[in-house]
């Protein structure tokens, strides 16, 4: 994509998120705001993506479901909550804050997109 022609966007710009938990796997939904943001998250927010964000968390699968008519996409990871809400010491042990964390990755967006984005509009 042309630099001049798309901008860097944080995804919570395009979409809103939800999390659930079960156990040590983690489902975070993405759904976008406008239709007209659905093409750039379905081609950007891939598996491998996420994967990377969540390195640090070290998940052993993550499995990405489309759900094209609801502008939506599903994330199952695995291995993500330190053993779940039973087993872990830390304090978002349900794992309820990583949608938030995923709404943090960047996306390249086509300049005209930018009035279907919430927030402040960048320069």
């Amino acid at each position: 994509m042309n630099s001049s022609a798309s901008i860097e966007m944080p995804l919570y710009r395009l979409a809103h998120g939800r999390t659930g938990d079960k156990g040590n796997r983690s489902n975070i939904s993405v759904i976008a705001f406008h239709p007209a943001l659905w093409p750039v998250i379905e081609a950007q927010v891939t598996a491998e993506r996420v994967a990377a964000h969540f390195a640090a968390r070290a998940p052993s699968h993550v499995a990405r479901y489309v759900l094209a008519q609801l502008q939506a996409l599903n994330f199952v990871l695995d291995e993500v909550l330190e053993g779940g809400v039973n087993s872990a010491l830390n304090l978002d042990s349900h794992g309820k804050a990583l949608a938030f964390d995923l709404l943090q990755m960047t996306v390249a967006l086509p300049r005209d997109l930018l009035v279907h984005c919430r927030g402040p509009q960048a320069a």
